[in-house]
């Protein structure tokens, strides 16, 4: 077996044994194209299925000198898992990957928004511009259900069930769950779609998708990162921000107004508990609330 072929394969088995997303899939297969790479510039030609842990073990060495710990860490995670496929698979015997500890790199905290900031960023939308409703609706929709902006893009008229309030959303994997969706949430997407989107030339492929482009068509993530970037810019917001501020600042203030964690687990989409946990170290300033309101000494 050679490396295309054992790349080829193991996307196969990472889309259809695991059904991860393609932006997945993708970075998975970058970190053994990184190896790959390595392999090349120092003229070794050992194979996926007979290269040594010493080689691997350099590769290791030599990337730690060039890339972050955060990085160092997410190309290690990538070869466990692909030299892991190979030994399920029946190919090797061995991980080379086993005895390999990634770097300590502690947990990042995501960034936030206040509300203030948010209805700020939101009123700097200039509203007589043809995409202004859209991008209003666009936002209101990151924040008020706390939507991925992959999953925003691809939102379709038919996941909007507004009588029950609830939207349909596809996450990673092509995994499919139900948020709860406010008033006010349908009230912008209503005004976007009865008032700017139904006089829009859609392409034929387009046709179910909500949010649209000038020329009827889905938008792409980079359009709404940019679109977020120049209204920050716009209001002198002194923070580096993205779409997927909002999402953050979702999950954040639902915790902090006494949001059960679960609840907010299954609207985010996590699959772990422990993921929605990090919104616990967000913001402590109501622990000691909870401490005086629940702890039998007090």
């Amino acid at each position: 077996m050679n490396w295309n072929q054992a790349l080829k394969d193991y996307g196969h088995y990472l889309k259809l044994e695991r059904g991860l997303a393609e932006n997945s899939i993708k970075n998975y297969l970058l970190d053994v194209e990184k190896l790959i790479h390595f392999l090349n510039d120092h003229n070794l030609s050992e194979s996926p299925i007979h290269i040594s842990k010493n080689t691997v073990q350099r590769f290791i060495y030599e990337m730690a000198k060039v890339v972050n710990p955060r990085s160092q860490a997410r190309v290690i995670s990538g070869l466990k898992s692909f030299f892991g496929y190979l030994v399920f698979e029946d190919y090797r015997v061995d991980n080379p990957l086993d005895l390999i500890e990634s770097p300590k790199i502690g947990r990042k905290l995501p960034d936030t928004l206040s509300l203030t900031e948010i209805n700020t960023l939101i009123a700097a939308i200039d509203l007589s511009k043809q995409e202004g409703e859209r991008n209003r609706a666009m936002l209101e929709t990151l924040y008020g259900c706390g939507l991925r902006v992959s999953e925003l893009i691809g939102l379709r008229l038919s996941d909007l069930y507004f009588d029950e309030d609830f939207i349909k959303v596809t996450g990673k994997g092509d995994k499919q769950r139900f948020v709860p969706i406010s008033a006010i949430n349908k009230k912008y997407i209503n005004i976007y779609r009865n008032e700017v989107r139904v006089h829009q030339k859609v392409q034929q492929e387009f046709q179910d998708i909500l949010f649209l482009n000038r020329r009827g068509k889905q938008l792409t993530r980079a359009m709404v990162f940019t679109i977020v970037k120049n209204l920050a810019k716009e209001i002198e917001l002194n923070k580096n921000i993205s779409p997927h501020t909002f999402r953050h600042s979702f999950a954040t203030h639902l915790l902090k107004n006494g949001a059960d964690l679960r609840a907010i687990q299954q609207m985010l989409g996590h699959e772990s508990i422990t993921t929605t946990e990090v919104y616990m170290h967000v913001d402590r300033s109501h622990l000691a609330d909870v401490l005086q309101k629940f702890h039998p000494r007090n």
